[in-house]
């Protein structure tokens, strides 16, 4: 018992914003020039989201950077580190809304949703990383506060704030990783989303196995409106984010 308690106390891996290495410029005297960490960790959202999470490497990043991967390592400790650092860097992109506005709540959630959905789909590697690290940087907890004063404006108890966060939050990353990956798979097919969508309901209609359901799918897919996958996809998410608001001013009134 003992043996596995320390194995499991091993296993944890502690943030780099917990290390107190985030900040760091380097290890001291001797480190490359030219490199410095805001370059480091710029090349990797843009290796990142050219060539996905797998294909990353420190050797990778060294070729990008035209230096050797030891040089890397003068400024973070593992990759890991970096990438996290990575992750916390794309949720700078965020566009929080000002505390002050006066703007109603629902109007502030739909925004942050939106925000959240474009994030996973403009970085797919996020959505693994984001379930991986502790996500405590700056830029998320930042959305983190903004998230939270939005919930508490819709009047649920504040035991309940935990839950209302869920459910939207929750429903925003699976829908924005699934359409991530849509839109990836496409670009790996060389093929507009579109016609990748076509091409796929063609391929599945000719499983026998799958008819039924899939000539349902097509009734379902014709009439929910939409004549590209994003004029759908948007439509499908903003209609799931309005059932959202709806629960919870639901259950508000219900007090």
């Amino acid at each position: 018992m003992a043996e596995a308690a320390e194995q499991a106390k091993r296993a944890v891996r502690s943030s780099v914003w917990l290390a107190g290495k985030a900040r760091r410029g380097g290890r001291g005297g001797g480190q490359p020039s030219g490199l410095d960490r805001d370059r480091i960790v710029e090349a990797t959202v843009r290796l990142l989201d050219a060539e996905g999470l797998a294909r990353f490497s420190m050797r990778r990043l060294a070729a990008e950077l035209n230096v050797t991967a030891m040089s890397v390592y003068w400024y973070v400790d593992t990759k890991d580190d970096l990438l996290e650092l990575a992750l916390d860097a794309v949720m700078g992109e965020f566009r929080l809304p000002a505390a002050d506005t006066g703007e109603d709540w629902r109007d502030r959630l739909r925004a942050l949703a939106r925000e959240y959905r474009g994030l996973l789909v403009r970085h797919p590697w996020v959505s693994p990383l984001a379930g991986t690290f502790l996500n405590i940087g700056p830029n998320y907890l930042a959305f983190s506060r903004a998230v939270q004063g939005v919930v508490r404006r819709t009047g649920v108890p504040e035991h309940r704030v935990m839950s209302v966060i869920a459910a939207v939050f929750q429903f925003v990353y699976g829908y924005g990783t699934l359409e991530g990956h849509f839109l990836a798979g496409a670009a790996a097919a060389g093929l507009a989303p579109d016609d990748y969508y076509r091409q796929a309901m063609s391929e599945v209609t000719g499983v026998p196995q799958a008819a039924e359901v899939i000539e349902e799918s097509k009734k379902i897919m014709a009439v929910r409106g939409g004549e590209t996958v994003a004029e759908m996809m948007e439509r499908d998410f903003e209609y799931a984010l309005d059932l959202l608001i709806a629960g919870i001013e639901a259950m508000v009134a219900r007090g």
